[in-house]
């Protein structure tokens, strides 16, 4: 098992091993999937109903763009799953976990914008059974998940103050590390509707579904103002103006009351996840770093440069659940994944390492050139692909 250059302890969980019963180790991996043909402009899924379980969606982008794929709740705005980083001519597979009751499919294309092609999608069937030891798997990622929420809103309220305060070198040093936490559990921040909008969107998204363009990377152009001047792509653009004390504190404020929402809706005695939110969710923090405005084109913070912050606590929370659900992947028999997802994540923190530290800190993304950049894409595929297999190996229909 690799260690976490922070440590387990120091990202709030340590691991446990989990007492198995009723798991057959030979079981098989793969869920029956429901073709979907994702487009540029549609989004078509070959069958509307399901049984309650494990559900499989075998998704091909028959479109020009990158595109994502969403089952979402019966409020249209709850993220049950999704894939993201689809590739014009690919094919992935989202897998998950489901009970009884009303949904909708959607697309992505270009990965932005309100999406296409959203139909009703029926679930019938039983309850959803989940065995005591996998009921011990959740309620420790979700400790773990509290955790994180805990932690971040302090960092964030030292990070607001220094930035109302004025005091632009000691808040530009603060702005990664107020990250870091909520980069560990950003899937889980993304079922909260809009709460990651307003928490973590940047401009163009912002811009692009007509919302307030809020949180962290709003306070980020504003704190390295004269690189989004000279280096971003919105010229006479009104939020280039710099902000009056007034319009600092009402964003902070709002930034302190979002995260603290986030914070409150996880410690609610209502806050659940199922073993494939765990799984998939992994994987989506993968996509996190890879996606075409995320880490690894050092467009996440775009005026800051400080990706490899984000980078590497993506990777983190990953591994954390990754190791939550292990045990169950080897009852099921998946030996092999394990063992090569324990050597790939080796292999991304050691070079990551390569790079700084939290404590000591990470260089400029900016300094990074792009052979090193396809180097560390080159790890990151190589992670993903086995992460990518894990859902099937734990989640039994």
């Amino acid at each position: 098992m690799p260690v976490l250059r922070g440590t387990l302890a120091a990202l709030g969980l340590t691991a446990t091993a989990i007492a198995l019963t009723g798991c057959v180790p030979n079981a098989a991996v793969d869920a029956p999937g429901i073709a979907v043909t994702a487009s540029d402009d549609d989004c078509v899924v070959e069958s509307a109903t399901a049984k309650s379980g494990t559900i499989t969606f075998t998704v091909t982008n028959a479109g020009t763009k990158v595109n994502e794929f969403y089952l979402l709740g019966g409020n249209g705005l709850t993220i049950v799953g999704e894939v993201e980083n689809i590739a014009p001519g690919s094919t992935r597979d989202l897998t998950v976990q489901v009970g009884p009751g009303d949904y909708f499919t959607a697309c992505k294309p270009g990965m932005i914008g309100a999406g296409v092609g959203q139909a009703a999608f029926a679930v019938s069937g039983g309850e959803l059974e989940v065995s005591p030891e996998q009921g011990a798997v959740v309620a420790q990622y979700v400790a773990y998940v509290k955790t994180q929420t805990e932690e971040l809103l302090p960092k964030v309220e030292e990070f607001v103050a220094a930035y109302t305060n004025g005091d632009d070198d000691r808040a530009r040093e603060l702005f990664p590390i107020a990250r870091i936490n909520y980069e560990r559990i950003e899937p889980t921040a993304e079922q909260f509707g809009d709460l990651d909008p307003k928490i973590d969107y940047r401009k163009p998204g912002a811009d692009e579904e007509g919302i307030p363009f809020t949180g962290f990377h709003r306070i980020e152009m504003d704190l390295w103002h004269d690189a989004a001047v000279v280096n971003g792509d919105y010229p006479g653009d009104p939020d280039l103006e710099p902000l009056t004390s007034a319009q600092r504190a009402e964003l902070g404020a709002q930034l302190v009351a979002d995260v603290t929402e986030l914070k409150e809706k996880v410690a609610s005695p209502d806050f659940s996840l199922t073993l494939a939110d765990i799984t998939e969710g992994a994987k989506g923090l993968l996509d996190e770093v890879s996606a075409p405005d995320g880490k690894l084109p050092g467009e996440e913070n775009e005026f800051a440069h400080t990706d490899l912050y984000d980078f590497y606590a993506n990777v983190e929370g990953a591994y954390v659940a990754f190791d939550t659900v292990r045990e169950l992947a080897v009852a099921n028999g998946a030996y092999d994944l394990t063992a090569e997802l324990d050597r790939r994540f080796d292999d991304m923190f050691a070079l990551l390492d390569t790079y700084g530290s939290y404590e000591a800190g990470f260089v400029s993304y900016d300094t990074v050139d792009d052979e090193a950049r396809a180097g560390l894409a080159a790890r990151l595929n190589a992670l993903t692909e086995p992460l990518s297999r894990l859902t099937a190996a734990v989640v039994k229909g």
